[in-house]
């Protein structure tokens, strides 16, 4: 696999995990009653448990974005 592809890849990668990561944002911000709701069928958990697993979701998924897309491509961006 050549370095241009590779980087095509984690740019891509990193561009839709972005937008995976502001549409859970906006489902949060703009729906958070029903997801709250629909997963309390699930799961006994109070609203303040609920906003903070999901607060830690979305910072836990962001590190991984980080960590995993966005640092791969910027290292091929140097080394290319």
């Amino acid at each position: 696999m050549g370095l241009v592809v590779m980087r095509s890849f984690f740019l891509w990668c990193t561009i839709l995990n972005y937008g995976i990561l502001l549409a859970a944002s906006l489902a949060f911000l703009l729906a958070g009653d029903f997801i709250y709701r629909l997963h309390r069928r699930w799961f006994a958990l109070e609203r303040e448990s609920f906003d903070a697993a999901f607060y830690f979701f979305l910072g836990f998924y962001k590190i991984c974005i980080l960590v995993f897309c966005l640092v791969p491509w910027l290292a091929l961006l140097i080394v290319g």
